[in-house]
């Protein structure tokens, strides 16, 4: 709980509400909506048709870890690195909903890179390469450049300098 942060929570419900195009039921907590995996393979589905095929909305406690694990396996495909998804028992078990909002912004992030989605967007636009191409000729000329932390202070010195009291002798 210390790893929460109220607002990046807000930040993801209304997001993911605005997707879906419903609020979340009043009155129930944030991760108390998300538990059972039916909002969050319902969003996938949204932003990659189909993405689940089937979704549990009954069937008790493995029906819908079966749900969560679907949509982890959707955010995988759609885009989501492997390292930015939570595990089940983070939410189902209420664990590490920290972990479950992050992986909501990054899935946002991965929705800047698919062109067919105009919707609204999550968190900062990812940034994309900037490869850059050097003649032989720029690569030479900056080989005889020292850079300033080859211990180059340009000329500078401390002549004139007080700090302090003077030393008296």
């Amino acid at each position: 709980a210390g790893k929460r942060n109220p607002e990046m929570d807000k930040e993801a419900q209304e997001w993911v509400e605005a997707i879906l195009g419903e609020k979340f039921p009043g009155g129930q907590a944030y991760e108390d909506v998300l538990k059972d995996g039916q909002v969050l393979c319902n969003l996938i589905n949204k932003l990659s048709p189909n993405a689940v095929p089937k979704i549990n909305s009954s069937g008790g406690q493995f029906k819908f870890m079966e749900n969560i694990n679907n949509f982890q396996k959707a955010l995988k495909e759609y885009g989501v690195p492997d390292i930015d998804v939570f595990q089940t028992v983070d939410l189902y078990e209420k664990k590490d909903i920290a972990n479950v909002t992050n992986t909501i912004f990054a899935l946002g992030r991965a929705t800047y890179k698919h062109d067919d989605f105009k919707g609204p967007f999550l968190g900062p636009k990812p940034a994309d390469e900037c490869k850059r191409d050097f003649s032989e000729e720029q690569l030479k000329a900056g080989q005889t450049i020292v850079g300033l932390q080859a211990g180059s202070n340009k000329g500078a010195t401390q002549a004139g300098q007080n700090l302090g009291a003077g030393r008296k002798i």
